[in-house]
């Protein structure tokens, strides 16, 4: 790890509001909040879904996610702690452990899975959902699975830790970079009373996600478990984070597609025309062809 150098702001984003996210259940009863919900697809853009998951109940977790589909979007799940088996119909397997990213470009279609190797303990994590722009979304899927270690990381001159796992930070580059939407995706460890800048394009949708602590952005402050979506105000340069006691939170960004989304479940795509495509391959078999 080393000292990178400063980002200076000018215009510093407030925030637009805070989100508490819902409580639901996914794959065969996995419990978790769902922070970005369906509701927020167009504020948010080009981010679809953000999930948080924890507990050190087996019975909440257990059960995993079963072979299910996805066609025309991005996962990127982020295990904070725990272990997860993740086997797909493109040939790809990869055991998420702790620290560890895993990025799934579905594309024109993927059936996979996602276990928990373990049977009692902590598993903590969260699944971000990322849109691919219309020309991209019948590509080929991809996989990537980046260990704890071998993600980018660095600590300002106040102490804080940034995991970047994907985009560009104080001029660290993340693991993933995307061109079309420009993902950011930090992992921020602030000590208490620590303050990180991170420079942000006015026209790229942002918000942050704490999961410990809490902190301050402008004159709102944000507890723990609140998503802060962060205004696009005209000239503005990015945001300026403080932390109260110590404190960990997620720092998402990203360039807006601005194309329509048509979601059924775990298909993405731009027209409902397109929906029923997938849905009609899914059924024939043909998704994962």
């Amino acid at each position: 790890m080393s000292l990178p150098h400063a980002e200076t702001l000018t215009h510093p984003r407030r925030v637009e509001r805070l989100v508490a996210g819902q409580a639901t259940s996914d794959g065969a009863g996995v419990k978790l909040t769902r922070v970005l919900t369906q509701s927020l697809q167009r504020r948010l853009d080009p981010f679809l879904m953000l999930d948080a998951f924890g507990s050190d109940k087996a019975d909440d977790y257990i059960a995993g996610f079963p072979d299910h589909p996805h066609r025309g979007f991005e996962t990127v799940t982020y295990m904070i702690a725990g272990r997860m088996l993740h086997r797909d119909s493109a040939g790809h397997e990869g055991l998420l452990e702790n620290g560890g990213v895993q990025w799934m470009t579905a594309g024109r279609g993927v059936i996979h899975s996602e276990i928990p190797q373990q049977e009692e303990g902590l598993m903590e994590g969260f699944q971000l959902w990322l849109n691919l722009p219309a020309k991209d979304k019948l590509c080929a899927p991809w996989y990537r699975d980046f260990a704890g270690a071998e993600l980018p990381r660095f600590i300002t001159a106040d102490g804080v830790e940034v995991t970047v796992i994907a985009g560009e930070s104080h001029g660290v580059r993340g693991a993933v970079t995307r061109e079309d939407t420009a993902p950011l995706y930090l992992d921020l460890h602030l000590p208490a009373g620590a303050r990180f800048s991170q420079a942000l394009p006015a026209e790229h949708n942002a918000f942050i996600y704490v999961y410990r602590g809490e902190l301050k952005v402008a004159d709102t402050v944000v507890p723990a478990r609140r998503m802060a979506i962060l205004a696009n105000d005209a000239g503005s340069d990015g945001v300026l984070i403080e932390a109260g006691p110590e404190t960990r939170a997620l720092l998402i960004a990203g360039r807006p597609l601005g194309e329509p989304i048509a979601q059924y479940g775990p298909f993405v795509m731009n027209t409902e025309q397109e929906i029923y495509q997938a849905v009609a391959d899914y059924r024939a078999g043909r998704l994962a062809a």
